[in-house]
């Protein structure tokens, strides 16, 4: 006579171990590598849209260091020379900060507490100014070249951005 136990299944004899079978964990492993197989690209973009996201947000606060200077330049809040332009010779005169020309007591003027690196960079080592591409004010928007000013900055990446606009023409 066998002796039935209870078991998640029902009733199963007693001399039979309880456990999974091969098949089983076939499945679990196959239903499990499609999982992965999904979201692995998931992953990736999600990824790649948080850099670009740093990236956006690195350009715009440099620019807007970079129209900051210009505004106070045009003010005349910083000493004008006969050939400036306005904007600073290096991203390094944002952060340093430049004498306010209008304060007797010759205070310094700041645009930027640092300055951000390039998300897109390959280069991780280095100051973060060196990861960007400059611009100056006399250089074609079309090949931009650096100068005697820093008129904008670009990403020195070759890689190309989820909208299929490559990064060093954001």
């Amino acid at each position: 006579m066998t002796t039935l136990v209870r078991s998640g299944c029902g009733l199963v004899p007693a001399d039979k171990t309880s456990g999974f079978t091969l098949i089983e964990l076939i499945l679990v492993l196959a239903v499990l590598g499609v999982l992965a197989t999904i979201a692995t690209p998931i992953a990736q973009v999600t990824v790649q849209r948080s850099k670009e996201n740093e990236l956006r947000l690195a350009l715009r606060e440099i620019r807007s260091a970079l129209d900051a200077h210009k505004r106070a330049f045009d003010d005349g809040r910083i000493v004008r020379t006969v050939d400036a332009t306005g904007f600073p010779a290096t991203l390094e005169v944002l952060v340093a900060g430049v004498e306010n020309a209008r304060d007797p007591k010759k205070s310094r003027m700041y645009f930027l507490r640092r300055i951000p690196r390039d998300p897109m960079a390959d280069d991780s080592d280095g100051p973060a100014e060196n990861t960007w591409g400059i611009r100056s004010y006399d250089s074609e928007p079309t090949d931009p070249k650096e100068g005697k000013d820093v008129f904008d900055v670009y990403s020195r990446s070759t890689r190309f951005g989820l909208n299929g606009v490559a990064y060093k023409k954001w």
